[in-house]
């Protein structure tokens, strides 16, 4: 049985002001529940809290590497954010969240025979889960190597400076790292502006045309990633070995519509099986299968609702449904059954849907 993530509640241990706008915030997990915590480097946790009467959810990814028995996340204030706003002037050592289980599928397979290069691509906050990747690749696989490329505004933003310089002095051998500054010369042009598809071809001509590279790891803004995907697929590196996060879904800052009621969507009966218990419920015509859970009161695993996280996937297995978007399942996944739940609108007029498969 598929372990549903869940929430519980978890004192915060210490909170680092990492950079002007950005926090480190490390959780104390009791030792009944470090197993339930146990994580892969690459993964998030997803925070709840009540905010002005509001639930508010968000996902940050773990910056600690499992072999740390620690579990941090680095929350950067971003303009009007509620949690971040929160996190960063209110959030105090010795205050409770929900906190769910470890998520994400933006993991590594490692093996301490292996022998690889890896090629890491950050932007701003999106260092949290490649700082954990790098340190767990250079403390597992002895005979690997890490590129890492990291782009800020300027020195004062780069997150997790300090710590990265000291990985650098551990593993100076099989770790480089290259920083791109856009507001701040370093002496030279390479080091200099945005990580776009050019300066990722720059990039690759300079440090790694002579390297076979095994995998691609990006995480960063949107247009950042994708830039940095199609630079390495044109120099050759197979889009299955570029691997990348998004938290939000493409374009997700413009209005979106709800979809249209079409043919293909219909009023349905849908079981749902959670943890051993099942859930009947009649779901309208245009609803999705965790929206009408919701409005029945039953309590679903969810973080982004944006096709993204994966956090609500559970398994068909009778009926059918179309996802309105999807980000986060691969095409094995889609093909062996498996949907979002928040994207998902029944398309026959029986659908059960299991969390535990």
């Amino acid at each position: 049985m598929r372990m549903t993530p869940k929430f519980h509640t978890l004192k915060i241990a210490e909170i680092i002001h990492e950079t002007e706008d950005c926090v480190s915030v490390s959780f104390s997990i009791p030792d009944e529940l470090k197993s339930d915590y146990h994580f892969e480097a690459g993964q998030y946790l997803t925070l709840k809290t009540q905010l002005e009467g509001e639930e508010i959810r968000r996902s940050y990814s773990l910056c600690s590497a499992p072999y740390e028995n620690e579990w941090t996340v680095a929350i950067k204030k971003v303009e009007k954010g509620k949690f971040s706003t929160y996190a960063n002037e209110l959030l105090s050592v010795g205050d409770e969240l929900e906190v769910m289980t470890p998520m994400g599928k933006f993991t590594p397979h490692l093996d301490s025979k292996n022998e690889k290069s890896y090629a890491l691509f950050a932007a701003g906050s999106g260092i949290t889960p490649i700082l954990s990747i790098a340190k767990t690749i250079l403390n597992t696989e002895l005979d690997s190597t890490v590129s890492l490329f990291y782009g800020n505004k300027n020195s004062n933003s780069i997150v997790f400076k300090e710590e990265i310089e000291a990985l650098k002095n551990i593993f100076l051998n099989r770790l480089r790292i290259t920083h791109i500054l856009s507001r701040e010369s370093l002496g030279n042009k390479l080091q200099k502006g945005r990580i776009d598809e050019e300066k990722t071809n720059a990039l690759f001509k300079t440090f790694l045309h002579h390297e076979n590279i095994d995998d691609v790891f990006i995480c960063g803004p949107e247009e950042m990633i994708f830039a940095v995907k199609a630079a390495m697929e044109n120099n050759g590196i197979s889009s299955d070995h570029i691997h990348f996060e998004l938290f939000t879904s493409p374009g997700d800052n413009k209005a979106v519509e709800k979809p249209e009621v079409t043919a293909n969507d219909v009023t349905s009966n849908v079981k749902i099986i959670l943890d051993g218990d099942e859930i009947d419920l009649n779901l309208l015509s245009g609803q999705t299968i965790l929206d009408a859970a919701h409005e029945a009161g039953a309590d679903l695993p969810f973080a982004c609702k944006g096709g993204v996280c994966c956090t609500c996937k559970a398994k068909i297995l009778e009926g059918s449904a179309r996802m309105t978007i999807n980000y986060g399942l691969e095409p094995d996944e889609i093909e062996a059954g498996y949907t979002l739940t928040c994207q998902a609108h029944p398309t026959s007029d029986k659908i059960v849907v299991s969390f535990d498969d």
